[in-house]
């Protein structure tokens, strides 16, 4: 029976180390709003965490300048979507 493999990033690339995806990779999105599902807050800022560390890394590998994108392919996704109207509470936020 395969063992379950987390989908964390390998530094100083931030690729997925099971899927070789640009992290976080579906997967390791999945784990990370199950993880944080009652504190979306702490998810932003753990992320927001990741991204200084994960720019430092890629413009390291990059003569200096980060990758473009990376704030959202790190830390925007997880930000709550707004309801279509205003009162629906968002499911995301349950």
């Amino acid at each position: 029976m395969p063992r379950y493999r987390p989908h964390v990033a390998a530094r100083p690339s931030w690729r997925c180390r099971v899927c070789g995806a640009a992290w976080p990779c579906s997967p390791a999105r999945l784990a990370l709003l199950g993880e944080y599902r009652e504190d979306r807050t702490a998810l932003l800022v753990y992320l927001g965490l990741l991204l200084g560390e994960a720019m430092d890394d890629l413009a390291a590998l990059h003569d200096g300048v980060a990758p473009p994108g990376l704030t959202d392919r790190i830390v925007t996704w997880a930000r709550s979507r707004r309801p279509d109207h205003p009162g629906t509470p968002d499911p995301a936020d349950r």
